[in-house]
């Protein structure tokens, strides 16, 4: 129960992901006063609701956050059951500040003169100077209106609800969508026993698997890549950030001849409606008959709680690096292309943390400055 005296810091954090603790944890490097206020009851949570199969895209020796090692082999891939136990245990390594249980619906201006903000949780406010918004890009499940003119008999579920295969009804499966979990969810529906169609195109795809012996010794390059080359200071960066964060990556483990191996139908075309009997219809004309749905269709970011005017149409932050120049002592981390393709996976959160949070210090430092010689000035 958070009482009364820990609703006033400099520095509060939404978000107890990977992003927000790695902030935390540069936060405590500077024995800053700040807390975590995180959702879920459980630091981690948000990677336990994961498919039960997923794999993170990147081997452990780069998905550790600063402080403390993860307890698995270098070139394995964490499970997200992995990697959630892993945060709680940074955080409870770390002795990092998260109250658990506090989901924030609301942030604004204190209104005061002072500059500093406002975030609420129900009944509760809390005060900071500065806050680091660490909730993600990907939160509202995109889903097509025309979803609830198909056939009630089919059993729809979005990427962000399935689990299994053990949760699809007997018969065909339709995947909307050719993004990384498109591509998972497909592969294992197929494999599972479902005739399986895909619809929609793929962004492109590493030329190998990132579980292969190639992406082994390709490691480090893609590392590089990812971290500095596609990154908004440069022209392909730029160009590839719009698609990202429309859920278009490149595969990255599961590519097109492994779902064609396994026997998945692949449709270029989108599915843009209901047909006859409530079947998907695609953009060339096809009738899918299909017992299942899978909407792999990805997220928009729902920033609604947030009552500050730093949004553009879009409704993403207006942000550089994180620092969002219209509203000063606000910052953003964990979206997609915050600063390059590296941003999204947890190999891109400590180097996007150490950036925001040396302007939390730096503004926290001229803050405080500002005081003293005012102070100065007034005693003389």
């Amino acid at each position: 129960m958070t009482d009364v005296s820990d609703r006033q810091h400099a520095v509060i954090v939404i978000g107890a992901g990977q992003a927000g603790l790695a902030a935390a944890y540069q936060l405590g490097r500077r024995a800053m006063d700040f807390v975590v206020l995180e959702a879920d009851d459980r630091v981690g949570d948000v990677w336990r609701r994961r498919y039960d199969s997923l794999r993170l895209y990147s081997p452990a020796k780069y998905d550790a956050l600063p402080g403390l090692a993860l307890p698995l082999p270098a070139h394995a891939f964490p499970t997200g059951r992995q990697m959630g136990d892993y945060l709680e245990s940074y955080a409870r390594h770390h002795e990092l500040p998260v109250r658990t249980g506090v989901r924030v619906d609301g942030l604004r201006a204190s209104g005061d003169g002072g500059g500093g903000y406002v975030v609420s949780a129900g009944t509760r406010e809390y005060r900071a100077d500065q806050v680091i918004v660490a909730t993600g890009g990907f939160q509202r499940p995109r889903v097509p209106a025309f979803a609830d003119s198909l056939n009630p008999a089919i059993r729809q579920l979005h990427s962000s609800e399935y689990r299994g295969p053990q949760q699809l009804a007997d018969g065909p499966v339709l995947v909307v969508g050719l993004s990384h979990s498109g591509a998972d969810i497909a592969y294992e529906s197929a494999t599972s026993g479902h005739e399986t169609f895909v619809s929609g195109s793929a962004h492109g795809q590493l030329p190998f698997s990132v579980d292969s012996r190639r992406a082994r010794v390709a490691w480090p390059l893609l590392r590089f890549v990812a971290s500095n080359v596609l990154t908004l200071a440069t022209p392909i960066g730029r160009r590839m950030a719009p698609k990202v964060r429309r859920g278009g990556g490149p595969l990255l483990r599961v590519r097109r001849d492994d779902l064609l191996g396994a026997g998945v139908n692949l449709h270029g075309a989108r599915t843009t409606g209901a047909g006859d009997a409530g079947r998907p219809m695609l953009a060339d004309g096809t009738a899918v008959d299909v017992a299942n749905v899978i909407w792999c269709t990805g997220f928009r970011p729902d920033y609604g709680w947030v009552r500050l005017p730093i949004f553009d149409a879009d409704g993403w932050p207006m942000q550089r690096r994180g620092v969002v120049e219209t509203a000063p002592g606000i910052y953003m981390l964990g979206l997609p292309f915050l600063f390059g393709f590296a941003s999204m996976l947890v190999l891109g959160a400590a180097r996007d943390a150490a950036f925001v949070v040396e302007r939390v210090a730096a503004r926290a430092s001229e803050r405080s400055e500002g005081a003293s010689a005012r102070v100065r000035s007034t005693a003389v």
